[in-house]
């Protein structure tokens, strides 16, 4: 029987290209999505994965929503904690409300997300829990403190429940991406990316959506227990420890 996979902000960018590599790798996977039913409709219908709308900074709505997958497809396996948002400013002109969205949605959806299916892991003695970070969560990007501290917070998480989950066959690693060729990085203005961005970046373009779903499915594979607490970053050589 096919491992079941999990995958948070999964209908679209990084995500979509997660729960597409992880279906073509034998994984029954559902997609999990916040808002946008119209891309969510047409993806299920392109791919055949299933989509599951809730919001993922809501606790309760994850436990509801994690209780409807399974229901339908079984225990989850694989959860992959990709969904993430931006709120950019200036710290000086920054909101709570920006503050607040952000961290609820990039960090705290890793404690409502991957909490209601843990002891289902432990009990199990198999799991695999894969967080996308950011290189921003890594170096620090000015006008992205909001985005910075949640996803160096999903380093932090990574770390220690790496620790929690050995002794019980469940692994817990981080993806930390680069500039990826997504629809949001695609609207930058192409004189910036050109100008700005890519002269950081050593192999001289963005990276796909794609190397990112396949790094994933390596983490996710029943042959990666060895590998727990770990970072991998994929970012074009941006930035290196």
């Amino acid at each position: 029987m096919a491992r079941v996979a999990l995958v948070t902000g999964g209908t679209r960018g990084i995500g979509a290209a997660i729960a597409i590599a992880l279906k073509a790798a034998g994984y029954t996977v559902a997609a999990n999505y916040g808002g946008n039913d119209e891309a969510a409709k047409a993806f299920t219908a392109e791919t055949g994965i299933a989509a599951y709308k809730w919001d993922v900074s809501n606790y309760d709505a994850c436990v509801a929503g994690i209780a409807g997958v399974e229901a339908a497809l079984g225990p989850v396996d694989v959860l992959v904690n990709n969904a993430g948002i931006t709120r950019d400013g200036m710290f000086h002109k920054m909101t709570k409300e920006q503050w607040d969205a952000v961290i609820n949605t990039n960090l705290s959806s890793l404690f409502n997300m991957t909490r209601p299916v843990w002891e289902g892991m432990r009990a199990r003695k198999f799991g695999r829990v894969i967080c996308i970070s950011s290189v921003n969560g890594q170096k620090g990007q000015m006008g992205q403190v909001n985005y910075s501290a949640a996803k160096a917070g999903d380093l932090g998480f990574v770390k220690a429940l790496a620790q929690e989950g050995a002794r019980a066959g469940i692994t817990v690693n981080s993806i930390c991406p680069g500039y990826i060729a997504t629809d949001m990085v695609k609207a930058i203005d192409p004189a910036i990316i050109e100008k700005n961005i890519l002269p950081h970046i050593p192999v001289g373009r963005l990276g796909e959506p794609e190397e990112i779903a396949r790094a994933v499915v390596f983490l996710a594979a029943d042959g990666a227990g060895f590998i727990t607490g770990s970072t991998l970053s994929a970012n074009g050589g941006q930035y290196m420890i």
